[in-house]
């Protein structure tokens, strides 16, 4: 019997330890992980550098107060905005509270200039942005809202197209009281949709035109996943805020805000706090990270790396084109999008031993480390193709 809620459908299945690429259960069955605790650890399990900084923080401090000066996350919030568009840094400890923090930064920020009542948030019909009150409401899905009325109020949806026009009818959403659009720049629950860098152009245009703020949610895209630093980079835009978490901590829980000077202005002392937020422990393994991802030759190795495996999905996809509709994504945050319900193919790579994860649409997540292994992916291939024969 287990006294944990129900509120996850999990696998009958447990690990007792991991390594890079792989996860071992108690009876030593070893499984490629590309979920990687959906795309959290973005190098993968107990990364030596990164055992050796939660081992030497961990004798020092772990916890303080955000009522107190923290070096450590003075250093990684320079560190973030000297590569970034940045110019300031809130930290959190998950996506869903970074979101959360982004959307009281847009309307505290017009608040803060006499214009209180531009305060409503555009997002994407049926995107993701998190599970509090808030951020499910923001994502406006049926499945994710339902049971958790009132509704929270302040959103309002656009609805996000796979042909031209994009968004249909965007202009007119937009109201005298829309303080920001947020969109995920790669949608990943949403069944892995990457934003085109022309959508992204036109949404940064529509905002300075409106004077709105553009937020783009790069919680499960950023940090180096999508072979840039963050994926909006390649449309070489500049968001006026970013919500990040996810890859950050490298496994450790950390998220954060990462926003330019004009909006941080309006976060004034008291207007946002978070208890762990920033900690010593989660801000040393957060800048460890950092010196390893936003490495030129890192990520040089993750666009490489991720266009093999890309290039070889589609040989598959063109062997068994009655099976796999399209093959979506970018860097290592990929989508196989299959004509059926993927529960079943999702089951045979487990089977074969390789763990993937479910996206809607049909798609299966496929979300290896950063610093996989050739050989790792050439496994991961085979499994693919195995169970694609195995179920035609």
């Amino acid at each position: 019997m287990s006294y944990l809620a129900k509120n996850y459908n999990r696998k009958k299945i447990s690990f007792k330890k991991g390594k890079g690429s792989y996860l071992y259960t108690s009876n030593g069955a070893k499984y490629l992980d590309f979920v990687q605790g959906i795309a959290v650890n973005c190098l993968g399990h107990a990364h030596p550098k990164l055992v050796e900084t939660i081992k030497n923080q961990s004798k020092k401090l772990w916890h303080v107060s955000n009522a107190f000066q923290i070096p450590e996350g003075e250093k990684l919030a320079k560190k973030l905005c000297k590569k970034t568009f940045a110019e300031s840094v809130m930290f959190q400890n998950s996506g869903a509270e970074a979101t959360e923090a982004a959307i009281k930064v847009a309307r505290r920020y017009f608040y803060s200039i006499g214009k209180p009542n531009k305060n409503r948030i555009l997002c994407i019909k049926n995107s993701f942005h998190g599970r509090t009150l808030a951020t499910i409401f923001a994502s406006g899905s049926k499945k994710m809202t339902e049971g958790f009325g009132p509704k929270v109020p302040g959103f309002d949806h656009v609805i996000f197209r796979d042909t031209k026009p994009r968004f249909p009818n965007l202009n007119n959403k937009i109201k005298k009281n829309t303080a920001a659009i947020m969109v995920e720049t790669i949608m990943g629950e949403g069944g892995v949709k990457p934003i085109p860098d022309k959508c992204l152009k036109y949404l940064r245009k529509i905002c300075n035109k409106k004077n709105i703020l553009l937020i783009l949610d790069e919680v499960q895209s950023g940090i180096s996943r999508s072979g840039d630093f963050f994926a909006f980079e390649q449309s070489k835009i500049k968001p006026d805020i970013v919500p990040i978490a996810k890859g950050i901590g490298g496994g450790f829980p950390i998220g954060a805000v990462l926003m330019n000077k004009r909006v941080a202005s309006g976060m004034i002392p008291g207007t946002h706090g978070s208890t762990f937020g920033g900690n010593p422990l989660a801000m040393a393994i957060g800048n460890e990270v950092m010196n390893i991802v936003s490495n030129k030759k890192f990520l040089n190795s993750v666009k490489k790396m991720s266009k093999y495996f890309l290039l070889n999905l589609n040989i598959i996809k063109e062997k068994y084109p009655s099976m796999i509709k399209e093959i979506r994504g970018r860097g290592f945050l990929i989508g196989i999008q299959l004509y059926k319900d993927q529960t079943k193919f999702i089951k045979k790579l487990m089977d074969n031993k390789l763990l993937t994860i479910r996206a809607a649409e049909n798609v299966i997540r496929i979300l290896p480390p950063l610093n996989v292994k050739k050989k790792e992916i050439d496994k991961a291939l085979k499994i693919i193709n195995k169970v694609c024969q195995d179920l035609s």
